[in-house]
């Protein structure tokens, strides 16, 4: 039971300090999951953590808190998965809090926006070196390089709503794996 309590602690420390140290939204904040709950504290694998990214990229809500709550309940159950959300939620709201009171006041300072600029370009960085971690990991094959194309093009240039590219995505995915298990049996 302490063991457990004292794992439950470290939990939150990890999500807080990642909570409080990642701007830029929950795909900036993928890597450094990854690299604490996989690579430095060895809870999940990274079959583990990429199977939580999917599974939290299909799930309502942001993909930072999905991603901390799947961490945490795989880690510690329920109490893990409330203390890994909380610890990745309490930074940001504290920090928004405290910018929208003093923002207003502050906002047109040139030394604000370019500092603003500045987080956006590392922001960007984090974002594409998630997508670096994921394409690395995940399977290659034609199909899954159609898909993900089709995927993209459908997502950035035309009116097709996210969840419907996802659930074409599961479908295809099924029926390949479906076609491709009954064709290594004949």
């Amino acid at each position: 039971m302490r063991e457990r309590l004292r794992r439950i602690a470290v939990l939150l420390g990890v999500f807080l300090k990642i909570g409080a140290f990642t701007f830029g939204g929950g795909y900036a904040m993928i890597p450094l999951i990854e690299r604490e709950v996989v690579e430095k504290k060895k809870w999940i694998t990274s079959d583990d953590m990429l199977d939580i990214i999917a599974i939290a990229e299909s799930t309502p809500g942001p993909i930072a808190i999905n991603s901390a709550t799947f961490v945490g309940y795989k880690t510690c159950g329920v109490f893990g998965a409330m203390a890994a959300t909380l610890g990745v939620v309490l930074p940001s709201f504290v920090i928004i809090s405290v910018i929208a009171a003093i923002l207003t006041q502050f906002q047109d300072l040139e030394a604000v926006r370019f500092a603003f600029n500045g987080i956006r370009a590392g922001v960007l960085a984090l974002i594409l070196k998630a997508l670096w971690s994921m394409y690395k990991k995940c399977p290659k094959s034609p199909v899954a390089y159609i898909l993900m194309a089709g995927s993209f093009i459908a997502a950035a240039f035309t009116p097709v709503d996210v969840i419907y590219i996802i659930i074409a995505c599961a479908v295809i995915g099924l029926v390949t794996s479906l076609w491709m298990a009954r064709r290594e049996q004949t």
